[in-house]
């Protein structure tokens, strides 16, 4: 194992002494481990917080800031934060308007956010709602879910929402927005390679060279298939199809992401984002916006996942607000 690291057991604690030292906008609880936007959250505004398992920066820390998250909880590497971390954060970014709290449909994310969210609401009053997120076509019921797991809508979601809530919108609102933007997304993933856990210090999983993961997760946990290794063309098109199969979208306008898992450099991503794009206009399918690069990893995996939002105006517009945070920014 070959990494950037002092020691294992380290990790998470030093990379956040190196988030607070790189973005002096933010303030991070090393203690609790959240990271919070550098000014509370205004008075009347519903506060957004997510979180989970470290590895997949830029999500969630690098989407806390103006247009997005309000705080995100980071667990341990692939690890659910405790709903002692969740609950600090619900109540330190409530500003009196309520909190929603956006979950990527693992178990232990959903257990623990639940869990914060009464305690919560028992000990302070605060009001929470909640959004599952469960845009993964792949499978059904994988190894740390019930259900679809949640990938790579949650970044779309969290800007769109953050939007949303940004505009002062109530908290039934924002959260009617969240679930209307989970039901309109797909998403599908593949690896080239396993990704290497620091504490493990060997690849989740071997995958021969000649062969390649169809709808792995963002763990590392399999997916539909195992197949030979073939060209990005054929790779596209066995993402784009599933999704395509799944829910139509040619009635209307699209956001289509092309993904990184952390491992792939960025002229694959693009030639991949070309593949995508060729086969959704012979689908019939109007990409309206587009994102590429790296937002939800998987350590040093590499691969790649497409994830498709159909939108409208309303969303688009929603989409193009102001967003200021180290992973996405424009706007401003």
């Amino acid at each position: 194992m070959k990494k950037l690291i002092n020691a294992p057991e380290a990790v998470l604690a030093e990379a956040l002494v190196g988030i607070a030292a790189a973005h002096p906008e933010l303030n991070v609880d090393h203690v609790n481990r959240i990271i919070y936007r550098g000014s509370p959250t205004r008075e009347g505004k519903v506060a957004l917080i997510s979180g989970g398992g470290s590895g997949h920066e830029p999500l969630h820390g690098g989407f806390v800031g103006l247009g997005m998250l309000d705080a995100a909880c980071a667990g341990e590497i692939f690890t659910s934060p405790t709903p002692d971390q969740m609950q600090e954060a619900t109540r330190v970014a409530d500003s009196g308007a309520g909190v929603l709290h956006i979950v990527k449909n693992y178990t232990g994310d959903v257990m623990n956010f639940e869990m914060a969210a009464e305690l919560a609401e028992a000990e302070t009053g605060v009001k929470v709602a909640s959004i599952v997120i469960n845009d993964d076509v792949a499978v059904e019921d994988s190894t740390w879910t019930a259900g679809r797991r949640g990938v790579g809508l949650t970044v779309l979601l969290e800007k769109i929402v953050g939007a949303a809530a940004e505009e002062g919108r109530d908290l039934e609102a924002v959260t009617a927005l969240a679930h209307r933007v989970n039901d309109n997304g797909r998403s599908m993933g593949m690896a080239l390679t396993s990704c290497t856990v620091p504490s493990a210090g060997k690849p989740t999983f071997d995958l021969p060279d000649d062969m390649m993961e169809i709808g792995v997760g963002i763990h590392g946990e399999p997916g539909r298939h195992r197949v030979a290794l073939a060209p990005a063309a054929s790779i596209a098109q066995q993402l784009v199809d599933p999704i395509l199969a799944d829910l139509d979208f040619t009635q209307g306008p699209v956001i289509a992401m092309v993904n990184g898992m952390g491992g792939s450099p960025l002229i694959e991503l693009y030639l991949m984002y070309g593949e995508v794009a060729r086969l959704l206009e012979t689908a019939g399918v109007n990409v309206a916006r587009s994102l590429v690069g790296n937002y939800i990893t998987s350590l040093d995996m590499a691969g790649c996942s497409v994830t498709l939002l159909r939108v409208d105006d309303e969303l688009l517009g929603l989409w193009d607000a102001p967003v200021n945070t180290s992973g996405l920014r424009w706007g401003v």
